[in-house]
């Protein structure tokens, strides 16, 4: 029987993604804690907060620890790719790992001949596409991201953070 991998990213890429659009919005002066971001997403704060230390632990967010603690970017928005989050939550793996089933079976006999003519046609197709995805998410920065927010989004994104400070759940 045939089994199918799934070859999603984690929803941490998702989220992170859009909370650093949401960090370079607040500019680098400004934090917010993990369950201020988890709020403007509705998103679970401890699930949140996982991802969010896994992006300081790669250098794409600091984190003030504490009640007066927050999220803020570590460097700027413009520096910070696409790339860098899938590398952060998913790591820099291959996605395809070929197994050389063409040298087994029918052909397991002539295994030494076929590794001989070369790479595996799929395995190679599959790691240019692979790199292409790769370098396609590192030309859009957070920046990019972030300048397709639309007006209200902002003025929205504004209002929440404005009464977060006034809760404590924001710093300055």
């Amino acid at each position: 029987m045939d089994t199918m991998v799934n070859m999603q990213l984690p929803k941490g890429v998702e989220w992170t993604a859009h909370c650093l659009v949401v960090l370079e919005q607040l500019g680098s002066t400004r934090q917010l804690t993990s369950a201020g971001l988890a709020g403007v997403y509705g998103l679970s704060p401890t699930y949140l907060n996982k991802h969010l230390q896994k992006l300081a632990a790669h250098g794409l967010v600091v984190s003030a620890p504490g009640q007066a603690g927050g999220f803020a970017l570590a460097r700027p928005a413009g520096e910070i790719t696409l790339a860098d989050v899938v590398d952060a939550l998913d790591g820099r793996g291959p996605i395809f790992c070929c197994t050389e089933i063409r040298c087994q079976g029918l052909f397991k006999e002539r295994a030494a001949e076929i590794k001989a003519s070369g790479p595996c046609r799929i395995a190679a197709a599959m790691r240019d596409a692979e790199d292409a995805w790769r370098a396609s998410l590192s030309s859009v920065s957070i920046t990019d991201l972030a300048a397709g927010v639309d007006d209200h989004s902002r003025w929205q994104l504004s209002e929440f953070v404005n009464h977060q400070h006034s809760q404590g759940g924001q710093r300055s």
